[in-house]
Formats: C-alpha cells, sequence, structure tokens
C-alpha cells in the first residue's frame, strides 16, 4: 500500500481484528444482536476510513461451539463442523452491517458455499484487500479441531496483516488473573508469547500463540465495548495488552 493512501496517524497498514461469536450478542444470552453487530460495523468503518486494510474472524460461541457440543457427548469432528457453519453466519451479519454503511466487504469460507460466500483463495482475497474490502474470514480453517483463534492467526500471516486485534468485552487488556474475581488483578501493558503460555493465560489456545510467536506477529488485546478504542489504538491512544 502506498504512503499516500494511509494517514501518518495510522500505526499499521493490515490488520486482522478477532472477535468472539458471543461479541455479538449483546445483553442476550444467546444468537445475534443487530444493534450490536451495527455499533461493532460502525468501530470497523472508522479505521476503514483511515486508509487501514482489515480482515475478520469472528468465532461462532453465540450460535454453536463445538467443543462445548463434543461436551455433551456429541462426535468431536461434527460438533467442530457445526461451529464453523455459525461462524459464518456471524459473517454474514456483520457482512450486511458494514454494507449498510457503505463500507464494502467479501465473506470467504474455508468450506465451500459459493451461494453465500467466497472460497478461500490467498491471491483473490488480498486483491480484495488492495481494494479497500473489508475481508470476513469464516468458517474457520475448514478443519475440525482448531478454533477461530488458530484461524484468525493463520490467515493474518497469509494476508501478511502487521497485528492481530482481539476484541474483548469488559475487559482493557490482559491480567495476571480474572479481574471481574480478583480486585488486585494486574494488567499488563507488554508481556511476550513465551510468558502467555508459561503462565498460562487464556488469552488464545497454544497453537495460536505459537504461530502468532514464530511468524514474529504482535497481538493486541483491546476492550471492544469502549467506544473509538479500535480507532484509538490504531492512531497510537487507549489502554491496551500488547504480546509480542
Amino acid at each position: 500500500m502506498s504512503d499516500e493512501t494511509v494517514p501518518s496517524d495510522a500505526t499499521f497498514n493490515r490488520v486482522m481484528l478477532k472477535i468472539s461469536g458471543e461479541a455479538l450478542m449483546g445483553d442476550q444470552g444467546y444468537g445475534l444482536h443487530p444493534p450490536t453487530i451495527a455499533r461493532i460495523a460502525r468501530e470497523v468503518k472508522s479505521v476503514h476510513d483511515m486508509g487501514v486494510e482489515i480482515c475478520m474472524v469472528i468465532g461462532g460461541g453465540n450460535v454453536f461451539r463445538g467443543l462445548s457440543g463434543a461436551a455433551q457427548g456429541m462426535e468431536r469432528t461434527t460438533a467442530d463442523y457445526m461451529g464453523m457453519l455459525a461462524t459464518v453466519m456471524n459473517a454474514l451479519a456483520m457482512q450486511s452491517a458494514l454494507e449498510e454503511l457503505g463500507v464494502f466487504t467479501r465473506v470467504i469460507s474455508a468450506i465451500r458455499m459459493d451461494e453465500v460466500a467466497e472460497p478461500y483463495i490467498r491471491r483473490r482475497a488480498v486483491r480484495h484487500l488492495e481494494k479497500k474490502r473489508v475481508c470476513i474470514f469464516a468458517a474457520g480453517t475448514g478443519n475440525p479441531y482448531f478454533t477461530t483463534d488458530t484461524a484468525a492467526t493463520l490467515r493474518a500471516n497469509e494476508m501478511a496483516c502487521e497485528a492481530i486485534f482481539m476484541g474483548k468485552n469488559g475487559v482493557d487488556g490482559i491480567y495476571d488473573k480474572d479481574p471481574a474475581e480478583h480486585d488486585d488483578a494486574v494488567r499488563y501493558d507488554e508481556i511476550t508469547y513465551d510468558e502467555v503460555l508459561a503462565k498460562r493465560l487464556r488469552v488464545m489456545d497454544a497453537s495460536a500463540i505459537a504461530l502468532a510467536r514464530d511468524n514474529n506477529l504482535p497481538l493486541i488485546v483491546f476492550p471492544l465495548d469502549e467506544p473509538g478504542g479500535f480507532k484509538g489504538i490504531l492512531a497510537g491512544r487507549g489502554t491496551y495488552t500488547k504480546v509480542v
């Protein structure tokens, strides 16, 4: 991307935004909450308007989580495929909200379903980004036993993203213990991937952390429910934890 297309206050040119499916629920206990999706879409648009190229991966836990399905006796592979289909539903909802705001978007699925999403072809996806389209990668990696954290890290590397932004509800970074349960929890401004693994901090699953670490891809954990938070961090402001 040329220097002319990205304002000088944008610290990254191309990023991956990873959010959980639960982030789309709002105050509901299940499913999709359109006002919440619209709010997140506005956050994405504000960064897109800076000239930043954006990839997205959205989890499916608000509809179905493969691991919990397996824990209840369902065959794990089948449960994981059901979870992948849930991420496609979330991706389509986010696409609709973004395009309502005038942001051109492509849903790209690791499982072929040509009537609703494009198949994943790396060169085509890169070209979409170069044309300033937001690319939402759905259906995980297309394989069971891999989480959407791993999918986000894999796609971020394939798309040559400069960082992964992980949006969290109610948390402004990574803490040494759960801040909801411990008043003395301490937030890290910066931490290494090796420390995350050694301290068993529940940020991403271990395979995603190893993939990001081995490819020198920084992870920024920030509060998704803070208005303007995503844009602020890209402009060098805000509260967050950076994993390097």
